[in-house]
């Protein structure tokens, strides 16, 4: 598997610089989100607004106003919990074209409670105006900047930094949900970092006989919820939802509303945090303990087909260990 580094960095400063009305507002974490090289070379189009992400949104909603294409960087956590009246009033309401790029979503921190986006899909979806996009590979990231500049109005990403594997050889589009596999038995839903786990299972799955369709999302508003029926439709046992989120809200939450709508009944089991705050550790520590990895997966997938895959973790591709943010970077959060 390639390994890029810093994939965000180099992608954003390339599309920043070829247009001038794209502005890179900080929230004191530059280096945290990877635009202080851009910071130091392009003095022209970099904004510090300080550690006052309130005052950061309507900031950046005035800038749409006259004209410029804001991107805000700041952890997840920090463009919708702390300034969420300014969001809505000042970015969403008017249809701004403020881009948000969350850093940290979910358990890709070791920060706790305080850093964690773990609701951010169930808050921003129920915006109106509001696009909400995830990556879940460096050419995604890569990708996401210009993609999401498209959009008349403002943009949510979850976005990933540092070190990220290269899953996928396309470009992320808004709208298009990745089929990474058409198995006739199982339908695995994931998105961000949980799709990594998936096709760490699915080759052990395929040879104990289960047959999985996976889908990669990177779009989860808009939601393409008759594409989700359809491929709901085609399986025989149900449907798994892996998301590195809270389930309530999140990508299970549209499923089962997208499968509810349609009269379609099919089981359906929810991977993700269950009504819990995660607390700090590496990330496959914190998905392994709270049931979002491979070896949940094949726990659900028994589950749901009734039979014992007699899969265990030494039967699974092996995890990728990041580095330890505290030695990989200067700014241990």
């Amino acid at each position: 598997m390639e390994m890029v580094n810093r994939p965000y960095a180099s992608a954003f400063e390339s599309y920043a610089v070829q247009h001038p009305e794209v502005l890179c507002l900080s929230a004191d974490l530059t280096s945290s989100c990877e635009i202080d090289g851009f910071r130091d070379r392009h003095p022209e189009q970099f904004l510090s607004l300080g550690m006052a992400e309130q005052n950061m949104l309507s900031f950046a909603g005035g800038l749409g106003l006259a004209g410029f294409r804001p991107f805000l960087h700041s952890f997840g956590v920090f463009l919708y919990r702390r300034p969420y009246d300014q969001l809505m009033a000042s970015v969403a309401y008017p249809r701004r074209k403020v881009r948000l790029m969350g850093f940290l979503p979910g358990v890709t921190t070791p920060g706790g409670m305080t850093h964690q986006a773990i609701e951010d899909i169930a808050v921003m979806r129920t915006i109106p105006n509001m696009t909400v996009l995830e990556t879940g590979d460096a050419t995604e990231v890569e990708s996401v900047v210009a993609e999401a500049d498209t959009v008349d109005g403002p943009v949510y990403v979850r976005i990933l930094r540092g070190s990220v594997p290269r899953l996928f050889d396309t470009p992320l589009k808004i709208g298009k949900m990745r089929v990474l596999a058409e198995g006739s038995d199982v339908l695995v839903v994931t998105a961000g970092i949980t799709t990594e786990e998936a096709i760490r299972a699915r080759n052990a799955l395929g040879r104990a006989g289960v047959s999985v369709r996976h889908l990669h999302l990177n779009t989860l508003k808009p939601f393409d919820a008759a594409q989700i029926v359809e491929h709901a439709a085609s399986v025989k046992h149900g449907v798994i939802t892996m998301e590195n989120h809270l389930v309530a809200g999140g990508i299970g939450s549209m499923v089962a509303e997208a499968l509810a709508e349609a009269g379609l009944a099919r089981r359906l089991i929810r991977l993700g945090l269950q009504d819990t705050y995660a607390h700090g550790g590496s990330r496959p520590y914190l998905m392994k303990y709270y049931g979002m990895d491979a070896t949940a997966l094949v726990a659900a997938v028994e589950r749901l087909t009734g039979q014992a895959t007699g899969i265990d973790e030494d039967s699974l591709a092996a995890a990728r260990v990041d580095a330890v943010h505290s030695t990989a970077k200067a700014e241990a959060l």
